[in-house]
């Protein structure tokens, strides 16, 4: 145990002074296994772990479903969604930041990270809020909140990682995570207007739209709700497998982009690159951890962990909540998906020893790890709007971001307590 929080300790030391994650997982994966094993039996560890990994057919999942994200994100989808999200909620007191809520749900479909989906809301929805004489913090904390969506409505990258991580089935956590995210947008929606009731100058109504032009604008977003409604309804039908959904997704999002007649050579191989990149860093994440994982296996860090707590005598949620609770905290520094890699081989097989549903705590880690994206001292959500709209004051957006945070909450307590939120989709498979 004394020496599992030495190596945890001396990993956190690596991070914060700069290493890539990555590196940092697989450095001291590796000078584990050495100092347990030999260099030799390190070398053979690493190679078969690699070799393993990559060869695992769940593995294709992750490069196709990027580049899925990757081409509809070319198409200008944001813009689309918005402009129709606008077009039905807009004349609702508060409207606009619904419809930036309802928009981030639909761009955090297609590009399954949060960071992106608040970077590329702030240029599309910031404007027109302020525009409507709309408080910069309702406009700001909507756009950071609904940024976070990104990480759990399906197909999320960070669930398909906690899936190819602890072998859970990634089709059960793309149905799971359903519920939980439509939670969230509702629950967000709720605290927008419990803001404008209490302060109407917040988010005054605008226009109302004609219905004829809601059609029109509704007419750019409906083949790709339809794309997502094959790509999700074939795996929950069970048509057809993970990976036979994300090629199915890849092509028809490449359809997609045709039709809109956005997409030139260039662009195509700019899109092509860019998902190989992304996919290669994710790959080199995956290695590290698994490294990581075989060290702290070797020295039976996690079974120790787990005797440790067993000792205490605490109920299995209570080990969970605190676990969230860790979450909460590491997300003053780390990233969503840095956070899950450095977690997920010490908390995993503790889930594991206390017969713990892992699609159930996959559901649970995704949304504390929304939740600290927003929480001060350093929520990352916060910080990304900042560079995008430097002149609001970073406490404005904090305040701004509070009743977004007390739905989180709400959610979180409300998915511990009644299980059945997140698997009733999944149970209904079997």
């Amino acid at each position: 145990m004394g020496a599992g929080a030495l190596v945890i300790a001396g990993l956190i030391a690596l991070l914060l002074a700069g290493m890539p994650i990555a590196f940092a997982l697989g450095s001291v994966g590796y000078a584990g296994l050495a100092t347990l094993r030999s260099v030799t039996a390190a070398n053979t560890i690493v190679v078969s772990q690699i070799v393993e990994l990559a060869q695992s057919h769940t593995f294709t999942v992750l490069p196709l479903f990027i580049l899925m994200g990757n081409l509809i994100a070319r198409a200008g989808i944001s813009h689309d969604l918005y402009r129709a999200s606008n077009a039905f909620l807009g004349h609702y007191r508060g409207g606009l930041a619904m419809a930036t809520i309802a928009a981030c749900a639909g761009f955090s479909a297609v590009s399954g990270s949060s960071m992106a989906t608040a970077s590329t809301m702030s240029r599309v929805a910031m404007q027109p809020m302020r525009d409507h004489r709309y408080a910069d913090g309702l406009a700001a904390g909507s756009i950071a909140a609904g940024g976070t969506l990104g990480i759990l409505i399906p197909p999320s990258v960070i669930l398909l990682i906690y899936g190819i991580l602890t072998g859970t089935n990634i089709g059960h956590l793309f149905i799971a995570g359903i519920l939980p995210g439509a939670l969230g947008v509702l629950g967000y929606l709720v605290a927008i207007a419990l803001v404008t009731r209490l302060d109407p100058a917040a988010g005054p109504a605008a226009a109302r739209t004609p219905w004829a032009e809601r059609i029109r604008v509704s007419s750019g977003v409906w083949p790709i709700v339809v794309l997502f409604a094959v790509v999700l309804g074939g795996i929950y039908l069970g048509v057809f497998t993970p990976t036979e959904a994300a090629g199915i997704g890849a092509f028809g999002a490449f359809l997609f982009v045709l039709g809109k007649r956005r997409l030139t050579l260039g662009s195509f191989i700019d899109i092509l690159a860019e998902s190989a990149r992304t996919s290669a860093m994710m790959i080199a994440l995956l290695f590290g951890a698994t490294i990581f994982n075989a060290m702290l296996d070797m020295m039976g860090f996690a079974r120790a962990l787990a005797a440790f707590l067993n000792g205490l005598d605490a109920s299995a949620v209570a080990i969970v909540v605190a676990m969230m609770v860790i979450y909460f905290v590491l997300g003053a520094f780390l990233e969503s998906l840095s956070m899950m890699l450095l977690t997920i081989p010490i908390f995993f097989p503790i889930v594991q020893a206390l017969g713990i549903d892992p699609v159930w705590f996959g559901i649970l880690v995704v949304v504390a790890i929304e939740i600290s994206l927003l929480t001060p001292p350093v929520g990352l959500n916060v910080f990304i709007l900042k560079t995008m709209v430097r002149d609001i004051p970073l406490a404005t957006i904090f305040r701004g971001v509070v009743p977004f945070l007390l739905a989180d909450l709400v959610r979180l307590a409300l998915l511990i307590a009644f299980p059945g939120i997140a698997l009733v989709l999944v149970r209904m498979m079997n």
